[in-house]
């Protein structure tokens, strides 16, 4: 759903979870079961921002449009506390380290994990199924992180509809590690259909 101007968090009813001090201004997309956490900022005045189903842009989390480009977030990405997204495209599966940056045209493949504090300059493309790390951001291996990086995401969108209903405690109990152990195994049975044994 797109919103034209500034929002707030009842506007996107389909999320999981958006958290009343979070900011949403522009051309907006939020999908199915995403998450919105305490003092995120998206901004698209020119281009627009999606954030892909199932998605979560964390604590003080900063997301703006290039003066070119959109800022697109794919499924199932954590887009973890502090980082900085700018006009930067991020495949589905993606989980971005603490402190990150990505500027402007950066394009990230599928089943990627960028390590914490890691730059990764304008224009810089990265392959899907990479480890980025440093500044700037290089590869330095490839690891397919589907599994983790879904079952991160997954975490967070039960964490999202826990919050939603003044829950702060979702992640303790036999309740979470069932649900968890659950959707691990789906996710590995996902893997093995997408990219064999």
């Amino acid at each position: 759903m797109t919103r034209p101007a500034s929002s707030t968090p009842a506007a996107f009813p389909q999320a999981a979870y958006i958290d009343p001090t979070a900011r949403i201004f522009g051309a907006v997309e939020i999908g199915e079961g995403a998450s919105l956490w305490p003092y995120a900022v998206v901004r698209a005045e020119s281009q627009k921002v999606q954030i892909g189903a199932y998605s979560n842009l964390q604590d003080h989390v900063m997301v703006h449009v290039g003066y070119h480009a959109p800022t697109i977030i794919g499924q199932y990405c954590s887009i973890t506390h502090r980082v900085v997204l700018h006009g930067c495209t991020i495949g589905d599966n993606c989980l971005i380290g603490i402190g990150a940056t990505l500027m402007d045209g950066v394009v990230l493949g599928v089943n990627c994990i960028v390590a914490g504090h890691a730059f990764l300059r304008e224009g810089t493309i990265i392959p899907p199924n990479s480890i980025v790390m440093g500044t700037p951001g290089k590869v330095v291996r490839t690891a397919n992180s589907y599994v983790a990086n879904r079952l991160n995401a997954m975490l967070y969108h039960r964490n999202g509809l826990a919050y939603a209903k003044s829950d702060h405690r979702a992640w303790d109990g036999p309740a979470y590690e069932a649900d968890m152990a659950a959707h691990k195994a789906r996710f590995e049975q996902e893997f093995v259909q997408l990219y064999g044994g």
